[in-house]
């Protein structure tokens, strides 16, 4: 330290004893933000309690003020550091607004679950399924439903796949996106689409799929002339045992047992050899077991809904079962349960069924010519839940 004054006689400098003064001193130099005050006894007077009064000074208040002038030798000046403090400022800003809109700072629980679905499945980068689309280009198109655009996309190795995009204006929001991965990864059947992965990016949700080169059933059965399958009766029934196989894997099968929910013609597809996959699990619910199951939400496509889940929520695995059936018939009949109606009485296909089952050796089903009688019975039977 620098020794600041020496032999200070404090009561000279302050005309007498018993009275306050105050000292001053300037240019003190402070290293590592500490100022050391020390006091020393120089050896002079006596160390003895005189008789007439108090000696020695007493600090009653230490008082510091800082200098805050910057040294202008080759350190940066004032302007310098100003300018770099708002230079960080911006660039960190910039930083966050980033991060924002790629969606990385939203905190509620539904984002923190997006989020956590590229642990679970693989991922892939909007840039490579923009790649793969030739960014969603109409031609690629490959349909349109409750969740929203699906297209066909061709990865850099030459790999085929079906890109489903959430829209949105879908009824089909982030829920129902965690709920489709969160289901489908845990499954593994050759009669279930198999998921590759999802992609995550900002306002973006897109799950990838096998690419299934004959569409849905529903196009094989209803569509135009030009989308429309022929389909023999053998192919016919393999397709409803296919679907048949899938729900018993997710009914009875499976680790997790599940409720699909939205059973349809639309929601089975068909690959290169026509073998039927179930997709679209975005509706799906964990069967509870015995414990009977009233949902407060009724889900799923009006005309495939079992009676006891439409009307009164209770659901279980028969609400597959019930949709299967009416799958089944479509499969057979080759019509549509909600377009065909042949008389006004009949509302659904399934009316008009149940109407003429006893005379069904007389219809032409399918559309296909003559079938075997039996099984086609049997089919039908099954569809309407008949022994």
């Amino acid at each position: 330290g620098v020794l600041q004054v020496k032999d200070f006689n404090i009561a000279e400098k302050a005309n007498g004893v018993g009275r306050g003064i105050f000292v001053d001193f300037d240019d003190v130099m402070v290293n590592g933000s500490t100022l050391e005050i020390h006091l020393y006894w120089a050896g002079k007077g006596t160390t003895a309690i005189p008789d007439r009064g108090v000696y020695g000074p007493l600090l009653s208040a230490i008082a510091i003020t800082p200098n805050y002038d910057v040294s202008t030798g080759s350190g940066l000046s004032a302007g310098a550091i100003a300018g770099i403090v708002i230079g960080s400022c911006i660039f960190i800003g910039l930083i966050f607004a980033v991060l924002w809109k790629k969606g990385y700072l939203c905190g509620d629980k539904e984002d923190k679950e997006l989020r956590a679905l590229e642990l679970q499945t693989g991922y892939f980068s909007l840039r490579q399924i923009k790649s793969a689309t030739h960014n969603f280009d109409s031609t690629n198109k490959i349909g349109e439903g409750g969740f929203g655009p699906v297209y066909k996309g061709i990865l850099s190795d030459g790999s085929q796949i079906a890109v489903k995009q959430l829209s949105a204006r879908s009824k089909q929001g982030n829920r129902e996106f965690v709920t489709e991965i969160g289901m489908i990864s845990a499954l593994q059947h050759p009669n279930l689409v198999k998921l590759y992965g999802c992609c995550i990016e900002g306002k973006e949700l897109l799950l990838i799929y096998e690419y299934l080169e004959n569409n849905c059933l529903a196009r094989a059965l209803f569509g135009s002339d030009d989308q429309k399958l022929k389909l023999d009766w053998s192919r016919r029934k393999k397709i409803c045992m296919q679907i048949a196989r899938g729900l018993a894997y997710l009914h009875e099968e499976s680790r997790l047992k599940i409720v699909h929910r939205d059973i349809k013609a639309t929601n089975v597809l068909l690959d290169k050899d026509l073998n039927a996959k179930i997709s679209d699990f975005g509706l799906a619910k964990l069967d509870e077991g015995e414990n009977t199951h009233i949902s407060t939400r009724i889900a799923g496509t009006i005309g495939y809904m079992a009676p006891e889940y439409a009307m009164r929520g209770y659901l279980t695995d028969k609400a597959d079962v019930y949709s299967f059936g009416i799958v089944a018939l479509e499969i057979v009949s080759g019509k549509s349960n909600t377009n065909y109606r042949p008389k006004e009485e009949f509302v659904y296909l399934l009316d008009w069924v149940t109407s003429t089952v006893i005379s069904f050796s007389k219809l032409k089903i399918g559309g296909v010519g003559n079938m075997l009688l039996v099984p086609v019975n049997l089919f039908v039977h099954v569809g309407l839940g008949l022994p």
